[in-house]
């Protein structure tokens, strides 16, 4: 199905509408208050606790992300002609340019002198909100909620503290910029992990065909019809 200039004109005021503003917010806003610590709290920071905070202010946007796709009205807007990927795709073009900017106020909070490479840690920060769209988007096309977000944040918070807790060090998906090797090593695998939840975000985009299985049986049990 093609969409058209205006059909994506008319799609944007509801769709801005129906943005999850106040859990991005919430994010981005507990975000950019991690990374102003090193200035408020320390007059020699330490590089260590900069990285430390700059990754946790990314954890926190990522978690904001996974909002993103709730819709309360799901049930009802499944039955529109705009298929649900062009929504979805409207509403992350509606965020990216914000999310950008809120990325960058991040970095330049960080004094210049603990700062870790921009271009490394952009990596990081872009592998998490990947991350948290495509666990969004596998909730809504696996499950029939209609606002999964509050789920999916806490796994994906859940599973990143279990990361640093259990990969490997040598893997270097924490390491810091003094461990050059293991530093390199880390963003090969963050680029792999960008580039695997980029493909399951995009195959978790289009409407099903059809439910299975467990999902099938759990839509039955909670269908006010009782089928």
């Amino acid at each position: 199905m093609r969409v058209t200039t205006g059909q994506l004109g008319q799609l944007l005021r509801p769709v801005l509408r129906a943005l999850p503003r106040r859990a991005i917010g919430a994010g981005a806003a507990a975000g950019l208050l991690l990374a102003a610590l090193p200035r408020l709290l320390a007059d020699d920071p330490d590089a260590w606790t900069a990285l430390l905070l700059l990754r946790g202010a990314a954890l926190s946007f990522a978690l904001g992300l996974t909002f993103l796709l709730d819709d309360p009205a799901r049930h009802v807007t499944a039955t529109v002609p705009t298929r649900r990927v062009v929504r979805a795709a409207l509403r992350t073009a509606l965020v990216a340019p914000l999310a950008a900017l809120w990325w960058t106020a991040a970095v330049l909070l960080i004094p210049a002198q603990v700062r870790p490479p921009v271009g490394d840690i952009t990596l990081e920060a872009a592998a998490a909100a990947v991350v948290a769209l495509a666990a969004s988007a596998t909730a809504v096309r696996l499950t029939e909620e209609a606002e999964p977000g509050q789920r999916v944040a806490i796994t994906v918070l859940a599973t990143s503290m279990a990361a640093a807790l259990l990969f490997p060090a040598h893997w270097g998906l924490f390491a810091t910029p003094a461990e050059e090797k293991w530093w390199a090593a880390g963003h090969q695998h963050w680029a792999l992990i960008l580039t695997g939840a980029a493909v399951v975000w995009a195959m978790c985009g289009p409407e099903p065909v059809r439910r299975r299985g467990f999902f099938s049986m759990r839509s039955a049990k909670i269908s006010p019809s009782g089928v």
